[in-house]
């Protein structure tokens, strides 16, 4: 007997509904991708090197090297969270960006891969989403669908970053240890723009027996909706499929039995609302 096997080999989110009319997830650019290619924003330094006026600076990268603010070692301030004589400049960043015009309509998510260290952040002068996120390690995202303008209008993003936390504790846990504490953007930042419904997140847990369980995370409740899932080949056939069950929220658990284990390229889940079928991910 075959086991089952899933591959994350691929991995997307498919919309296709007459109310869509696009169902792929696109990313434009706000920076570059890394040092090679960095992009120049608008920058001050409130502090040190090369501070207190506007100049430029290509994103993403750590302002130090780039000849702004003070270098700072973490290990001599090992276990104080707000020493005196530590540097704590701030950089604030501004640039213009335009979206197209076909993306009017669909989910907008403004991502930031890491920032040294606390980011507040405005979109066309409004704050987006909490507009803040403190650590310097993690990706983030604000959903500005609301914030943002299509076409030949242009929107502005400001970022205020801040070397040192205002939460002592992300100061403990990042900042105070042998290496340096840099302070910018440090890596890419883009748009990403997704169906206005669409399957965040698919979690599986499949039984070398047929026996599955599938959780499925949209992005938001979508009344009168059903979810199921279908076993898929290499060449995309389906090659069987489960019952559909009624969505309550914007999570679902799924369980599934097939009838014999196979051998498969991928599973694919989908959400349908009052008999079309508009989310799809594929896994």
């Amino acid at each position: 007997m075959k086991r089952l096997i899933f591959s994350a080999l691929a991995c997307m989110v498919i919309l296709a509904t007459q109310a869509q009319p696009s169902v792929e997830t696109e990313r434009q650019y706000l920076s570059g991708h890394g040092a090679d290619d960095m992009v120049q924003w608008d920058f001050r330094c409130t502090d040190g090197r090369n501070s207190g006026q506007w100049t430029k600076i290509g994103v993403p990268s750590c302002w130090e090297l780039q000849g702004f603010g003070t270098y700072q070692y973490g290990m001599r301030f090992y276990g104080k969270a707000t020493p005196e004589g530590i540097a704590d400049e701030k950089g604030h960043y501004r640039t213009t960006f335009q979206l197209p015009e076909a993306w009017r309509g669909r989910q907008i998510l403004l991502t930031f891969e890491a920032v040294f260290t606390d980011a507040r952040v405005t979109i066309n002068g409004r704050k987006a989403g909490s507009g803040l996120h403190q650590g310097g390690f993690t990706r983030f995202q604000f959903d500005v669908s609301d914030r943002v303008f299509f076409g030949k209008k242009t929107n502005r993003l400001e970022v205020e970053v801040s070397k040192e936390s205002a939460d002592p504790q992300v100061n403990l846990a990042e900042r105070r240890a042998d290496y340096w504490n840099f302070g910018g953007i440090w890596r890419p930042v883009f748009i990403v723009a997704k169906p206005a419904l669409n399957i965040q997140r698919v979690a599986i847990d499949a039984k070398a027996d047929g026996r599955m369980r599938a959780e499925v995370d949209l992005n938001r409740a979508v009344p009168g909706s059903t979810v199921g899932v279908e076993i898929v080949d290499e060449g995309g056939k389906t090659i069987a499929h489960s019952n559909r069950f009624a969505v309550g929220s914007d999570r679902t658990m799924m369980p599934a039995s097939f009838v014999r284990p196979y051998t498969v390229c991928g599973l694919v889940a989908s959400v349908s609302t009052y008999g079309r079928c508009p989310l799809l991910s594929k896994t």
